[in-house]
């Protein structure tokens, strides 16, 4: 709970050839031995995740991959893990040990075809005098500046994190959870059952992230169960800027909460953060689309012990049912994969995405766009079954306009 969660930090993703020096770069750079080096060729085969604190950066992932150039059977699926990385990555890092070849130039067209930020980093200058011709050819091959470094002698360590600060996206824009929702005075509700399903001694963590963001917004946050709703906006004397409810309880929580008032979801609000907001609306809008026989994907980014009344696996099935009378199957994935196979869905259903970051989450909602099959969260689907969707989107002019856009 006291830690920055992976899903908020910025992804640093380490690439390049087995033995180019990844690992050392990654353990040069924290000043901690926190990656596995060796000389054999290999030893990082899946993505190994690192959350640390870089300053002055501030809270970050470094993301150690396997080489490139793995090789076999194994090695295909490896590789096939290392690019996949890139769907999350903020800023990549491309480790070369002098030698350039079209390994790297793919991967150097692929990371700028998705508008991620790239440094490139010449390591090994320890191991012999590399001449600024060699250095200019090998840029020009790649098409970005590359820093020499020594990973091992932590020569231009220092100039690389100043280069890698400087190419980290422009966090100004972000607005936070509840950013342009709240000014500072205001009193925020906030509605949290307490159920077999709440995690015993602690809040889920959007739950805990929208307090920390309405504590730095200068507002007020007061939490409440939805059996004392109703008591606590009677007895706050001040009505508040908005009441933000987990999904589950929409139906209570907008029948004990004025019309007068702002309300949203927890998941609503991460689909606007994370995500692509009407783009979901637009998804929950096809429900009334559905026929026998269609495929449904329930996606979760995490792996979670399921409750005899699931909201995945049980709820929502359950609800779609009730809602469309139809006959329909669903398939469930879960974790940090994405199927490859989503033109055979009717629809996505996935969850908040807590635990993705906010490149992460796009990727899924664009690829769901490219394949043409309509994408909606927990939340907003939620809200769209009980009729209270229209109400919780209010605050939110774009997904208001995607949902009149529906109405044509």
């Amino acid at each position: 709970m006291n830690d920055t969660p992976r899903s908020e930090r910025i992804h640093l993703a380490i690439f390049g050839r087995r033995n180019a020096g990844k690992s050392s770069l990654i353990n040069a750079l924290t000043g901690q031995d926190i990656a596995l080096v060796s000389p054999v060729k290999g030893t990082t085969t899946d993505p190994v995740y690192k959350a640390m604190e870089l300053l002055p950066v501030g809270p970050v992932v470094f993301v150690d991959t396997a080489g490139l150039d793995d090789e076999g059977e194994l090695g295909e699926l490896r590789k096939k893990k290392t690019m996949e990385v890139l769907h999350k990555t903020d800023l990549a890092i491309l480790v070369l040990d002098r030698e350039v070849s079209e390994l790297e130039q793919t991967l150097v067209r692929e990371i700028k075809e998705k508008n991620i930020p790239l440094i490139g980093a010449l390591n090994k200058i320890d191991q012999g005098e590399v001449t600024q011709e060699q250095i200019k050819a090998w840029e020009k091959m790649l098409g970005i500046g590359l820093c020499p470094v020594s990973a091992l002698n932590k020569k231009g360590i220092e100039e690389l994190k100043r280069l890698i600060i400087q190419a980290l996206p422009d966090e100004e824009d972000k607005f936070g959870i509840v950013g342009g929702l709240v000014s500072a005075g205001d009193f925020v509700v906030l509605v949290v059952p307490i159920d077999k399903a709440a995690p015993k001694g602690r809040l889920i963590l959007p739950q805990q992230q929208t307090i920390r963001d309405i504590l730095e917004s200068d507002a007020m946050a007061v939490v409440t169960k939805e059996h004392e709703l109703k008591e606590t906006l009677e007895n706050l004397g001040k009505r508040p800027r908005l009441v933000i409810t987990d999904s589950q309880v929409f139906l209570k929580v907008a029948a004990d909460t004025s019309k007068d008032i702002a309300m949203t979801s927890f998941s609503i609000l991460f689909a606007r953060y994370k995500g692509n907001l009407p783009e979901l609306v637009r998804g929950a809008r096809t429900v009334e689309r559905l026929k026998d026989g269609d495929r449904i994907l329930i996606s979760e980014a995490c792996t979670h012990h399921h409750q005899a009344d699931d909201i995945g696996r049980v709820k929502i099935p359950r609800w779609l049912r009730q809602r469309t009378g139809k006959l329909l199957q669903f398939e469930y994935a879960a974790g940090y994969g994405f199927p490859d196979n989503l033109r055979d869905y009717a629809l996505i259903v996935h969850c908040g995405g807590c635990m993705l970051n906010r490149r992460a989450m796009g990727y899924r909602i664009q690829q769901a766009i490219e394949a043409n099959v309509p994408i909606v969260n927990y939340g907003v689907l939620i809200a769209y079954v009980q009729g209270v969707l229209e109400r919780a989107i209010k605050p939110f002019p774009g997904a208001v306009l995607a949902w009149e856009e529906g109405e044509g």
